[in-house]
């Protein structure tokens, strides 16, 4: 297309002014998206998501924000962005800003391991690789070349709409942290690095989440210590033996089935385009009751629905003994648990305790950087306006509320009681997504869906 421009700008000249704008957008969008990707924002020594930040500033600045109104704030090795689209004050219901949250940071990707450098963008076959290109730095490339054309357009909110870009999500979100404690009176947060649009293997939509709340994530350590000694006089207790059975005890328990608002009516929609009958009568009774055994443990049996269930506990890492030929002196495990919105972590860490039902096996959290916090409420008002968006693409998709079993930035304004909802439009069918692994990519095509659909969000939301 670009090519054609340069050789017929006579016959641009023809071509409606509001199509030039959405063309002027979508490249914006695709230009700022491969500068994002060379940037290692990466934690630890080179990190480069202060440099990233400036680099955003700018745009916006030169897209038509006052400098004033966008900051950078360097925080220990990363940063964070505010940058404020101010509105008039004219909008209904108040004028509570509608806060944007995306993440700038993205998870090692090690050269040696890729087909291509992670940090150097490729376009191929209708897809850009890098790290990061989805996870976040499509949305948050997308969604700044939106809100530059929305400058160009004239576009005057009711309301301020402030752009929250973290830099440490996928580590300590320190800088998440920071951020809601400074932005907590709003109207509601629109998280860009959530939900999505599912597509089938043959490209064709199957559905949009939003995501309205997401399980608490919570590390637990086991250990058990000993005195040990010589292997060749075994004596009880073994460290080894004791970690093992309070290990089997957690294995073989199963957390209560959970529902709310937002899971049971994500599972009356995914029941309503499951083509399994007897899948499908199971969401349904779990939706109804969550106790239905039966109904629970079919669910249960599939991990593609398992953690929309309840709580999940499970071991992830052991390490136990000091020499081949001597009794352990420690053992310890790592036990991972996902988290229902709702149920406080002490709860979940005192029932590991009553479960091993053994004082010689500590149960100790372990810090990482997770608050729990509820799910947020539906609200038709959001869902009819995102709905608008995607079926102006996709009329016949359903737009479904969801719950995420990761954490992702939501959670902190949730926790300062900032009702938050994913609303990534990002299309992908899951043999595509390789976000946090090898070859991480999307397909060009979204870019400009994505821009137009952040358009309509924004304007109705905030008019």
């Amino acid at each position: 297309m670009r090519h054609l421009a340069i050789l017929l700008a006579g016959a641009l000249a023809a071509i409606p002014a509001q199509a030039q704008t959405s063309s002027s957008a979508e490249a914006q969008a695709l230009e700022l998206l491969k500068r994002g990707i060379a940037f290692r924002t990466v934690a630890g020594p080179g990190n480069q998501t202060f440099d990233y930040a400036n680099y955003l500033k700018a745009q916006l600045v030169a897209g038509g924000f006052a400098d004033s109104d966008v900051r950078v704030e360097k925080l220990g090795d990363t940063a964070y962005l505010v940058a404020r689209y101010r509105g008039t004050g004219k909008a209904k219901n108040g004028a509570k800003p509608i806060l944007i949250s995306g993440h700038m940071d993205v998870v090692e990707a090690k050269p040696a391991d890729w087909e291509r450098d992670p940090f150097t963008p490729v376009v191929e076959n209708g897809y850009l690789f890098g790290r990061g290109a989805s996870d976040n730095k499509f949305d948050v490339s997308t969604f700044v070349a939106s809100m530059i054309q929305l400058k160009r357009e004239g576009f005057k909110p009711g309301r301020d709409v402030v752009l929250l870009f973290s830099g440490d999500e996928e580590t300590g979100m320190k800088t998440t942290a920071a951020l809601s404690e400074q932005f907590h009176d709003a109207e509601l947060l629109l998280n860009i690095d959530g939900g999505g649009g599912d597509m089938d293997e043959a490209g064709k939509p199957v559905m949009f989440g939003v995501q309205g709340a997401e399980k608490s994530y919570a590390d637990f350590e086991l250990s058990v210590t000993n005195p040990g000694g010589h292997s060749s006089a075994p004596r009880k207790p073994n460290a080894i033996y004791q970690l093992a059975a309070a290990l089997q005890k957690i294995e073989a328990y199963e957390f209560p089935g959970q529902v709310n608002e937002i899971t049971k009516a994500s599972w009356l929609a995914t029941a309503a385009r499951t083509p399994d009958a007897k899948l499908a009568d199971a969401m349904r009774r779990f939706a109804a009751n969550p106790e239905d055994a039966e109904a629970r443990g079919l669910l249960r049996g599939d991990p593609g629905y398992v953690g929309q269930t309840g709580t999940t506990c499970v071991a992830t890492m052991a390490n136990a003994g000091h020499a081949t030929n001597a009794l352990p002196q420690r053992a310890t495990a790592n036990v991972n648990c996902r988290i229902f919105p709702g149920t406080p972590i002490p709860e979940v860490q005192a029932k590991l305790a009553a479960l091993i039902a053994d004082p010689a096996v500590m149960v100790t959290k372990v810090e990482s950087g997770s608050v729990p916090s509820d799910a947020s409420p539906l609200r038709p008002e959001l869902m009819k306006v995102i709905a608008k968006a995607v079926h102006a693409r996709f009329p016949d998709v359903p737009v479904v509320p969801v719950m995420s079993a990761g954490a992702t930035d939501s959670m902190w304004f949730r926790g300062k009681g900032v009702a938050s909802y994913g609303v990534s439009p990002l299309f992908m069918k899951s043999s595509d997504s390789f976000a946090h692994g090898l070859n991480e990519r999307i397909p060009v095509g979204e870019i400009a869906p994505a821009v137009t659909f952040y358009k309509r969000v924004i304007t109705e939301l905030a008019k």
